[in-house]
């Protein structure tokens, strides 16, 4: 099931600008070619400061945030090239379901009808009133029907 992501991730500082850059645009390609995500949002934030000294004894970090849409079950894939990239000492992925609601809700506002909604998407309450309501103005045509038949 196709879900919103974002993760971030920090660069060691100690790289050049320019291997710095790249580290991001190998994380971005990486991202469309492995994990079969699609990128939504790419925001380079630059050298930043860290809240602490971090063990491997830096102070700040070249910061990347990323928004992508991507299967849900190659998420971990992402996650396993951070943990054997050096270069990159901190990171976090993680579910945006806010967003996933949002646009869920805007769909819905355009008057989409269900099948053309995501996949594994549905929605029970506009097709449950519709169904209500349809039935009531079945129900009233029979009265009309009776009535004019007298």
């Amino acid at each position: 099931m196709i879900r919103i992501y974002e993760t971030m991730f920090i660069v060691s500082p100690r790289l050049d600008e320019e291997s710095r850059n790249s580290m991001a645009e190998k994380v971005r390609d990486y991202i469309v070619e492995r994990v079969g995500g699609t990128i939504e949002k790419f925001d380079r934030w630059g050298i930043r400061k860290l809240a602490y000294r971090v063990t491997k004894g830096f102070s700040e970090g070249d910061y990347t945030v990323i928004q992508f849409k991507a299967d849900s079950e190659s998420v971990d894939i992402l996650e396993k090239f951070y943990g054997i990239t050096p270069e990159i000492f901190r990171w976090q992925t993680f579910r945006r379901e806010d967003l996933e609601k949002a646009e869920k809700k805007a769909l819905l506002k355009k008057g989409t009808s269900e099948e053309e909604l995501p996949e594994g998407q549905t929605d029970t309450n506009t097709v449950e009133s519709t169904v209500v309501e349809g039935s009531e103005a079945v129900s009233e045509e029979t009265v009309e029907t009776v009535e004019t038949e007298e």
